[in-house]
């Protein structure tokens, strides 16, 4: 195992033909402006097994998917101790009146929303092991200056840099998710450093309980917390930069055997393992798309929705008259809860095959959640029926990693991807600007208002996935259209979306006919690395 199978003569024929009758293009500028694996296996498919598959697995995990978790909970930690600053008199020490607060919890969004079309270059012009330590260390720095906060102004400026700076991480996860693994090793992967979403919940419940009891004269409770947690993440950053690798081909954990049957194992996903080329020509193409939109409708409901617990969820909990500390112990078992949703969600997902499905079942408890903090009354002699409600928004959880997963996996194109998961971010940040505001104080402890409009988003996700999975149905019909047109199959096996590795070709060249027929199966996968976007290689499938 290990050597790579023979070139065939007339590959060089085969990719121009599918560039020509795909993108317009010639094979060598294919092989110019394709992915950097590209010049790493050439036109070889390289013989790789199902052993090889699990050890490359194994390895990535180990090295990219430890990275991406510990950074995710970082940012997540740093981004919801504000909530628990709360609880420890943040308000009252700062002096903040009105919707200050909200103001607060909503200016990191704004930042992020503001910096997406910077974030979506930076993601494709600079080398991940350099562009993810600077922006670990620059949120970090912003955290931890949250200490040395005492009013309003100073506040919102250190929130803002905390957002700008936390601006690229989801979409560079995404994008890095996506360069690394098989389209069915992708939801897991996600969930796995999404779900630090749940860690960091019950770390920082832990953490402002057991800091909020030390007693300084020099420094709050909430200083503390924000000192405590940006300076664990600034001490990351070199770490960072230390373990992670930019791709495949640059690789320091795997060898010069496995770089490329690492690139080999990704052939199926369509989606290109990545280039440092911007290309404008993919940026127009997201526009056009009507799928873009309702990725966007379905980011800005759910995300607008999750800032109910973000943001006001410590809250939330206090109007239900518990004291402090026992308002951020009730957190522990939400973290929970939140970690369980995610996984269980990604892993169904990851069984089924079927995303859509998943986000609508998943978004029925959020439902009935929101309903039963909305219908019941805010008494002592209610206090466990609110908490059910509040614990059933946990399920809104599980629905982000599996709409991340799910646009990566119908996206193809390093500038395209990096670009919707940037429209992706903003629709988020969109939506978490919008979610604290519809929360106003003066509606504490029930915030009837806001639980009836954040009722509504989650309505409006059901529909909106409903729309996608018909939208993605009618593609993959334009697309067999389009193949029998090109002199290829119609159907093809998406050995993406399997649970073990198959070789693209494998059925094929033990069922096909000799001759011409023959030749037009061994096609299949050869535009996979010349990023091409998914509307422009007909070989694309779309997963529901």
């Amino acid at each position: 195992m290990g050597e790579t199978v023979n070139k065939d003569m007339d590959s060089s024929v085969y990719l121009e033909e599918d560039a020509v009758k795909t993108a317009g293009t010639s094979a060598s500028d294919v092989t110019k402006h394709g992915d950097r694996a590209m010049q790493l296996v050439g036109e070889e498919r390289v013989v790789l097994t199902e052993e090889d598959n699990k050890r490359i697995r194994r390895k990535t995990d180990k090295v990219i998917l430890t990275i991406l978790v510990w950074v995710y909970f970082l940012q997540i930690l740093d981004k919801s101790v504000l909530g628990y600053a709360a609880t420890f008199g943040l308000v009252e020490d700062t002096g903040l009146t009105g919707n200050q607060y909200s103001l607060i919890g909503s200016v990191a969004p704004i930042a992020q929303l503001a910096w997406q079309p910077f974030s979506s270059f930076l993601i494709v012009r600079v080398p991940h092991r350099i562009l993810m330590p600077a922006l670990v260390l620059g949120w970090g720095i912003a955290s931890a200056a949250l200490a040395a906060c005492h009013n309003f102004p100073t506040l919102y400026a250190a929130r803002f840099f905390l957002g700008l700076f936390e601006a690229g991480c989801l979409p560079l996860f995404s994008v890095i998710t996506s360069q690394w693994y098989r389209r069915a090793e992708q939801p897991l992967r996600v969930a796995a450093w999404y779900g630090t979403n749940g860690i960091a919940t019950i770390v920082a419940s832990a953490l402002s309980y057991g800091l909020g009891h030390i007693r300084s004269p020099l420094l709050e409770s909430w200083q503390i917390i924000f000192l405590f947690v940006g300076l664990i993440t600034i001490a990351s950053a070199p770490f960072i930069y230390w373990k992670l690798d930019n791709d495949i081909p640059s690789a320091r954990f795997l060898s010069e055997e496995d770089k490329p049957k690492a690139v080999e194992r990704l052939r199926a996903n369509q989606t290109g393992t990545g280039t440092r080329e911007f290309k404008w020509k993919q940026v127009g193409e997201i526009f056009l798309e009507p799928k873009t939109y309702l990725w966007v409708a379905l980011s800005l409901f759910i995300n607008a929705g999750a800032s109910v617990t973000n943001t006001f969820g410590p809250l939330i909990l206090n109007g239900l008259g518990f004291d402090k500390y026992l308002t951020s112990l009730l957190n522990i078992p939400f973290g929970f809860v939140q970690w369980v949703i995610i996984l269980l969600a990604s892993w169904v997902v990851q069984r089924f095959r079927n995303k859509s499905a998943v986000l609508i079942a998943f978004v029925l408890p959020v439902i009935a959640g929101l309903a039963v903090l909305y219908t019941v009354p805010r008494t002592p002699s209610h206090n466990a029926a609110l908490l059910v409600g509040y614990y059933l928004l946990a399920f809104l959880f599980g629905l982000i990693p599996v709409l991340v997963a799910w646009i990566v996996a119908n996206t193809a194109g390093t500038t395209k991807k990096s670009v919707i998961m940037a429209v992706y971010n903003a629709a988020s940040s969109t939506g978490n600007i919008i979610g604290p505001i519809v929360f106003n104080s003066k509606d504490a402890p029930s915030y009837l208002p806001g639980l009836r409009v954040v009722l509504g988003f989650f309505v409006g996700t059901a529909a909106a996935t409903g729309l996608q999975a018909a939208n993605l149905m009618f593609l993959n019909k334009l697309q067999e259209n389009r193949r029998v047109r090109n002199g290829k199959p119609a159907k093809i096996r998406d050995t993406s979306m399997t649970d073990t590795y198959q070789d693209m070709a494998a059925d094929d060249r033990s069922a096909a006919e000799e001759g011409a027929a023959a030749a037009e199966q061994s096609r299949i996968g050869r535009n996979a690395f010349a990023d091409m976007t998914d509307r422009e290689n007909d070989e694309f499938v779309y997963v529901l």
